[in-house]
């Protein structure tokens, strides 16, 4: 029961140290604080940074991907192309002029 009474004792010292110092206590809990957010502000930076250069990555692969489909639909519009495949798999000819018709708009 002695021991007891001696704990109470230490713990009402303790406490009474820590009270008489309590703007130490204050500004370390802030400096710890403090480090807590830099920390955090740094690991989201370098998310931030990850996600940058993936979506840079990604913007490339883009547009080297248009560029190609540009080539590709200049390519196929190409009036030898068109002709090519208008008379060979549409069988479309040019009318000889006698079956021209003009139209004139009012």
């Amino acid at each position: 029961m002695a021991a007891a009474r001696e704990g109470i004792k230490l713990w009402r010292v303790i406490g009474a140290d820590l009270w008489q110092h309590k703007w130490v206590l204050l500004l370390a809990s802030l400096v710890v604080g403090n480090a807590l957010v830099v920390v955090y502000t740094s690991h989201a930076n370098r998310n931030l940074t990850s996600e940058w250069d993936r979506l840079l990555k990604q913007r490339d692969h883009l547009d080297i991907q248009w560029r190609h489909l540009l080539l590709e639909e200049q390519t196929q519009a190409e009036h030898s192309r068109v002709s090519r495949v208008a008379d060979k798999q549409l069988g479309m000819v040019r009318p000889a002029p006698k079956d021209e018709k003009v139209v004139r708009l009012p």
